[in-house]
């Protein structure tokens, strides 16, 4: 950020202090209100202030990242050339001292500032437009600093492009990336980075793989910590086992919640190796897979529900050793999209439930990152009041958020084929749902038409294979399925 950017969110700053001294004179009890529902009138004014505070907090932190790339700037041209890498390194360590006394913060911290605003001020131009303009936070920038650590100039832009510029090409769907909440955008920053990373998943993987850990680590008060690193396959089927076997206990005469229960149930199994009187149901767990990457034609990565992008062999062995805790799905050859089932009955069926969960990924509520396996469909228009059972009807809210909606005046809306419900609370706000940034596959040279005179396209046998899968009639078969033990979401 240069001097006059500095000089343009000052303002911005100003006129953000403005705004909060009228939001603060309109809220204020005493104040006379100039609408019929004073109260309501309090209410918004205090929702727009809190709103107004985290765009100028926004501001100000990039009022921060400015001052701390300058000074490290200035220290640099003020300091006699190193001589030696040591001395190099001791003149960072007097900045960072410097910055960490300024702003009473440790070290570690100051340098992390010093890392971080140096990676803004130097090589993310969007994120820092966006945190100067209070549309992203700063969580949300550390995430954009931390997702695009380890990617090539080319990588690092086309990723904040994904998020940040309307205009790019395939532009993330859904709302924009500074209203998520920040571990949503995580996720959606990494679930990108993954499948553009220049290295491929199956090498990051491998090498992943070989560092496969269990840890134990003592906590206070008589507890400790036992955390496990592994394949994404078995973690995310491990933890899908276990929340199925504590969900079958709860109960009225179970005081434990659902978290202790998962603990109650992982350490029965770990140290008995058997739970008395606890069920063992099956993991299911949805994996989407590229049918080119299931025949080994293809790399794209699949997709763990609940988890992200893991490499295809994973889904290739699922397949071959015939998992039956995993729910394996076909993808559109053409959209890389998941195929719809649809249905006329109030009854929510089996496979409508499972296209909710590959529509929404998890709650659909703002910001709830409760992933589907625990989730229940609901009518968005009741039943009662004509609204029918289809997919654009549907939402799959995690009981907490089903409760809300039942229970307050929260209520979902908007939903379509493709698109989660947003909502409207109680104080008449929109809130978007996030979506799925589903991808079209990318074609080998060898499958797909490549001359002169058109782009790369997929091959023609797919026309009819995407024609039937997508627009057939009731029961209407697909071509000659090579996996017929798969469960295909055929559209009614």
């Amino acid at each position: 950020m240069e001097g006059r950017a500095a000089a343009e969110t000052l303002e911005a700053i100003e006129a953000s202090l403005a705004r909060l001294s009228a939001f603060a004179a309109r809220g204020a009890a005493n104040a006379p209100s100039t609408r019929v529902d004073p109260l309501r009138d309090e209410a918004d004014a205090c929702l727009d202030g809190m709103a107004e505070v985290a765009s100028m907090e926004s501001k100000l932190a990039a009022l921060k990242v400015h001052f701390a790339a300058r000074y490290a700037r200035v220290a640099a041209a003020m300091a006699d050339p190193a001589a030696s890498p040591q001395e190099r390194t001791a003149q960072e360590m007097a900045v960072t001292a410097e910055v960490a006394c300024a702003l009473t913060v440790s070290e570690r911290s100051a340098a992390a500032l010093l890392a971080e605003s140096a990676t803004l001020t130097t090589g993310l131009p969007l994120t820092l437009s966006a945190l100067q303009a209070g549309t992203m936070s700063w969580q949300h920038a550390r995430v954009m600093i931390e997702e695009t650590s380890g990617l090539d100039p080319a990588g690092t832009a086309a990723l904040e492009a994904h998020f940040l510029d309307p205009e790019a090409p395939s532009a993330a769907r859904g709302c924009p990336a500074g209203e998520l909440v920040p571990g949503r955008f995580r996720a959606k920053a990494r679930k990108w980075r993954e499948l553009h990373h220049p290295v491929s998943i199956e090498t990051r993987h491998r090498r992943g793989a070989e560092d496969r850990r269990l840890e134990f680590v003592p906590d206070r008060d008589g507890m400790a910590w036992i955390s496990a690193y592994l394949p994404a396959d078995v973690a995310v089927a491990a933890w899908s086992r276990v929340t199925e076997a504590a969900r079958a206990l709860q109960g009225p005469n179970e005081p434990r919640t659902l978290t202790q229960l998962r603990a109650d149930v992982a350490a029965d199994w770990l140290v008995a190796g058997v739970a008395e009187g606890t069920p063992s149901p099956k993991a299911q767990v949805l994996v989407t897979v590229p049918v080119l990457s299931l025949l080994g034609a293809g790399t794209e990565p699949a997709t763990l529900d609940g988890y992200g992008p893991v490499p295809p062999s994973i889904a290739r062995r699922l397949v071959g050793d015939g998992a039956g805790s995993f729910l394996r799905v076909l993808t559109d050859p053409r959209s890389g999209a998941p195929l719809e089932i649809g249905r006329t009955s109030y009854r929510v069926p089996k496979a409508m439930r499972q296209w909710l969960r590959l529509r929404d990924g998890r709650c659909p509520f703002p910001g709830c990152n409760n992933h589907s396996l625990d989730n229940e469909a609901d009518h968005l228009l009741a039943w009662s009041g004509g609204g029918g059972t289809g997919i654009t009807n549907l939402g799959q809210p995690c009981r907490r958020h089903h409760r809300l909606r039942h229970t307050t005046a929260w209520r979902p809306v908007d939903a379509t084929r493709d698109q989660p419900p947003g909502w409207i609370s109680p104080a008449g706000r929109s809130y978007p749902s996030e979506q799925q940034d589903w991808e079209p596959p990318h074609w080998p040279q060898h499958l797909g038409h490549a001359d002169e005179s058109r782009e790369l396209e997929p091959p023609d046998w797919l026309d009819e294979f995407a024609g039937a899968v997508g627009t057939g009639e009731t029961g209407q078969p697909l071509p000659v399925d090579p996996f017929p033990e798969w469960e295909l979401f055929i559209a009614a």
